[in-house]
């Protein structure tokens, strides 16, 4: 292996949230006890983010307030997702004034990817000199502390942050082929590795599985038959391997495309009450695909019914797998030809929801989803001859209008009477982004 084989870095934000909320405060992030949380619901409220300090102490992250031990005392920050992604950008400035957009791979709101192979003579580093410049630059221009991970693969970058460099005191880990074999191949549990959930996990123990050693050596047939084309990608992880490039993201096409949004309910809701939830969710994705100038050619709807507690206790027992045996229910509808109309959108919403969605079980979960999103007046896209156009046309244009005022004067400047029942969460949701508080008033 030579320097130019070591090429990709992976950058973490650590604990992203609590440390921008810190840093705002004029604390150290590092020695700050921080939970960003909401205080106006309950202790059962998940914990975004726990700042380091407080994990040293035990707090494992994304805990529940009230799991969090009583002696210990900490600030608590109400989540602002709108700082957090100005923060994410400003952050993303930075690696941009060191390399091209085309070598960097955004893969959440506090982590990227970054091909350094070439710039490596440019800046006359080797791979880690210039990883551990980037990373130095971003903790001095934004007091966000940052973890890197450096491989020969993508893969083993992002084995290399989560793990090897946790146990790093300069916050910093390398791995290759040879020193993943070396050193992981009998690191336990399995789902410290990257794509490894507690089902996967799961899966492979009832083979006698549990390293990611076991794993390369084990006959691979029966890994094939019992987890079928995730085999494929998990045998290549095993042994190190990830032949999947920096070249090949960006080359990255998406056959098909679809607009969604999903929420937990606070509470249990009737299926009424779930009725007019689905309504506006409905309707608040007809209003995106006429923003982005897109049509739809169906919608999905899906409800997870609140548990009992015998099926409470069955998914406690159920060994990471609970989420296989949720109840639910939820079908679709397509539409006579891809369309934008809200009125068409919520219609097909509703008549899923009313044939497919039990009445006597309270809905704890929802998602509405919009397939086959294609450009609205694409080529090639079948015609409703019997669509009365004008009226569309109508409905587009005051679509727009609607959407011109949100933009200027905020999302709840124009609501609709169903937005004010007692059951209605889209007043709420529209201050919130990803689920959470935005931080805007």
């Amino acid at each position: 292996m030579t320097q130019d084989d070591m090429r990709y870095l992976c950058i973490d934000l650590k604990s992203f949230y609590a440390s921008v909320e810190c840093v705002d405060r004029g604390l150290d992030p590092l020695t700050t006890d921080l939970v960003v949380a909401d205080a106006s619901r309950t202790e059962k409220t998940i914990c975004l983010a726990v700042s380091p300090s407080l994990k040293a102490k035990g707090v494992r992250n994304r805990c529940r307030v009230f799991e969090i031990p009583p002696h210990l005392r900490y600030l608590m920050a109400s989540p602002r997702m709108a700082r957090y992604i100005e923060k994410s950008a400003e952050i993303y400035g930075i690696y941009l004034d060191w390399v091209s957009k085309e070598d960097i791979h955004v893969y959440s709101i506090d982590e990227a990817f970054i091909d350094v192979g070439p710039y490596l003579r440019m800046y006359g580093k080797s791979a880690r000199e210039l990883g551990e410049a980037m990373r130095a630059d971003v903790v001095a221009r934004t007091g966000i502390p940052a973890t890197c991970g450096l491989g020969t693969n993508l893969y083993l970058a992002k084995v290399a942050l989560d793990i090897t460099a946790k146990h790093s005191p300069d916050f910093f880990g390398v791995l290759d082929e040879h020193t993943y074999r070396q050193t992981l191949w009998n690191h336990q549990p399995l789902t410290d590795f990257w794509r490894v959930g507690p089902g996967i996990a799961r899966r492979l123990r009832s083979m006698g599985i549990h390293t990611m050693g076991q794993l390369a050596l084990a006959p691979a047939d029966p890994i094939f038959d019992e987890l079928g084309v995730d085999a494929e990608i998990l045998l290549d992880h095993a042994w190190g391997v990830e032949p999947v490039q920096m070249r090949h993201i960006k080359a990255y096409k998406p056959q098909t495309h679809c607009l969604a949004t999903a929420q937990v309910l606070s509470r249990d809701y009737s299926f009424d009450e779930a009725r007019v939830v689905a309504w506006e969710m409905a309707d608040a994705l007809a209003l995106q695909l006429v923003e982005k100038g897109k049509a739809s050619s169906s919608i999905v709807v899906w409800v997870g019914y609140g548990l009992t507690s015998d099926e409470r206790a069955a998914m406690r027992s159920a060994d990471g797998a609970w989420w296989r045996g949720w109840p639910s229910d939820g079908g679709s509808y397509r539409f006579v030809s891809s369309t934008s109309s809200r009125q068409q959108i919520v219609e097909g919403a509703m008549r899923v929801f009313d044939e497919q969605v039990a009445r006597d079980r309270p809905v704890h979960r929802l998602s509405v989803t919009l397939d086959g999103v294609i450009d609205d007046g694409a080529a090639g896209v079948q015609l409703d001859l019997f669509a009365d156009h004008a009226a569309l046309e109508r409905e587009r244009r005051r679509q727009l209008a609607v959407s011109a005022v949100k933009e200027k004067f905020g999302k709840n400047s124009m609501l609709r009477a169903t937005d004010l029942l007692p059951e209605a969460t889209a007043r709420e949701r529209n201050l919130q982004i990803g689920g959470h508080k935005s931080g805007e008033q």
